[in-house]
């Protein structure tokens, strides 16, 4: 089984609670918005410690060190894939023109026997949490909603 970690920066916002997204990179998500946002995270081995992955993932799809500050555990999803992603989100601010994201490798066009390369994410931004809603991938609204309750405490 396949599994990411991941960590969800927040901060607070003209209009209260604002998350940080990026965009999937390569030619599969290139026209779409809705579904192909993303908390950064990155798989992991079964030996690795989830913690671990997700600081690890961050500083790999934002070129950027993870933030320091408290974790607050937002638990798991599992994606339509069959991916179960782990998540944590940290209050923290970061400039979305600061990010180098990291880069990966595939076969494209497809059977062409040609390797592209590709950015990891090929765009971070804040979204308030409706809007993130309304463009992350599926089963991560969980971890917004997740998120919101734990504010609202």
């Amino acid at each position: 089984m396949r599994r990411s970690a991941g960590l969800l920066l927040h901060r607070a916002g003209r209009e209260g609670t604002e998350v940080l997204l990026g965009h999937m990179g390569g030619p599969f998500h290139a026209r779409r918005d809705a579904g192909s946002w993303t908390l950064p995270k990155g798989e992991y081995e079964g030996g690795d410690s989830p913690w671990d992955a997700a600081r690890r993932e961050f500083a790999e799809e934002l070129g950027l060190p993870p933030p320091e500050g408290p974790a607050v555990p937002l638990g798991e999803v599992r994606q339509a894939g069959g991916k179960i992603v782990t998540a944590w989100a940290v209050e923290a601010d970061l400039d979305p023109a600061a990010v180098v994201p990291g880069t990966f490798r595939m076969e494209w066009p497809p059977r062409s026997g040609r390797t592209a390369e590709f950015p990891e994410l090929d765009r971070v931004a804040w979204f308030g949490l409706e809007r993130a809603r309304e463009v992350i991938v599926g089963a991560q609204s969980a971890f917004l909603d997740r998120l919101a309750e734990h504010s609202s405490r």
